[in-house]
């Protein structure tokens, strides 16, 4: 491939509800959309997932695309590129910034799996033809959460997160587990407490959790190794897990015992299936986080939730859970729980280029 332009959409999607955790409140969902073309005219999908704000990483939509306009794509541009895993060698001087790599680097990987004539869940070599579909409750109160986590049951939705901090986590994990004793539910902490509330995230094994996600600091894992020794609940990581060396490093001091894999958090598609194959060897389950992702980006993650080591579901949901329309055709649907695996080439999804446009706030071509 020779990347002869690349087009930065940058968009804005109306959410159904807004969506909390213990940190901010999303209800508009700015994104950029990367179009990869080469000089025969084909053209891949990317996402750029960072928010407005750096409330989750230091990253942010700005940023992003300053990196790139200004740093990636001046690197990639007329470049040869026999495969895309070649990208994350190729960007590796730059520091950090992963979600405008993953952005680009999903792009080249769409652009191949077409040129290729095959999926993308192939290229990445894939072998699930479904998918389990999870979903995240967002915080309120609960009565709402009860309502809500209903509706998410009736439509399929295999597995539950809910959004937790030190002021709302008891007593909304209980009123949960009263109504719903046998679900499968985990609990999302967005790094809300700290080593000083060990005894109220011990009470937490009470109620049977699949997981609590990210406890502690978003760049620890030395605490994180302690905490795990004094709890009967796994813990996943998440923010912590920025990198492939992180991820090695969290295994090798027992730090967790699950770990969400977010390719925007990551860096992209390659450097998170090489941590779901670490992850695989020492036996250590994975899923796929979610990042309130268009359908291309919902797209890119269906496609590494193939591999077979994500064996919990993730989050990964339908396109009516959050948007009114999505850019894609069809629209990603859940179906008893799960979610097909597209088997069209790329990322197996047209993208609807009147909704593109509509949602587009800003556009630059290089």
């Amino acid at each position: 491939m020779i990347i002869d332009s690349v087009t930065l959409n940058h968009i804005k999607m109306k959410l159904k509800k807004p969506f909390r955790n213990s940190l901010e409140t999303v209800v508009d969902r700015e994104l950029i959309i990367v179009e990869v073309k080469d000089a025969e005219g084909e053209v891949g999908f990317g996402e750029g997932v960072a928010f407005q704000t750096p409330w989750y990483t230091e990253e942010t939509l700005n940023t992003s695309w300053h990196m790139l306009r200004d740093v990636m794509i001046p690197l990639l541009k007329s470049r040869f590129i026999s495969h895309p895993s070649e990208v994350d060698r190729l960007l590796s001087g730059i520091r950090r910034n992963p979600m405008a790599k993953f952005a680009i680097e999903g792009a080249i990987w769409d652009l191949y799996a077409k040129k290729e004539g095959i999926s993308l869940a192939e290229a990445l070599g894939g072998t699930s033809q479904k998918i389990k579909a999870g979903v995240a409750v967002g915080a309120s109160d609960p009565d709402r959460m009860l309502e809500e986590i209903r509706d998410r049951i009736s439509e399929g939705y295999e597995r539950i997160k809910v959004k937790i901090k030190p002021s709302q986590d008891l007593s909304i994990l209980s009123a949960i587990r009263e109504r719903y004793p046998n679900l499968s539910l985990m609990a999302d902490a967005n790094s809300a407490y700290s080593l000083q509330e060990m005894n109220r995230l011990k009470a937490l094994d009470a109620f049977n959790l699949l997981m609590i996600e990210q406890p502690l600091a978003a760049d620890d894992i030395v605490d994180h190794a302690l905490l795990q020794k004094e709890l009967k609940t796994p813990i996943c990581l998440d923010e912590s897990i920025a990198s492939f060396d992180d991820a090695r490093r969290a295994l090798d001091l027992n730090s967790c015992q699950v770990i969400n894999i977010k390719p925007g958090r990551v860096g992209g598609l390659t450097v998170s299936k090489k941590i779901h194959d670490l992850c695989d060897s020492r036996g250590v389950p994975v899923w796929c986080g979610g990042m309130l992702e268009s359908g291309i980006g919902r797209a890119h993650n269906i496609a590494l939730s193939s591999l077979s080591n994500f064996i919990i579901p993730g989050d990964v949901s339908a396109s009516a859970r959050y948007w009114e329309k999505d850019i894609i055709n069809p629209e990603v649907i859940v179906n008893d729980g799960f979610i097909d695996v597209p088997q069209g080439i790329g990322i197996g999804f047209e993208v609807n280029r009147s909704e593109l446009e509509r949602v587009t706030i800003a556009k630059e071509v290089y």
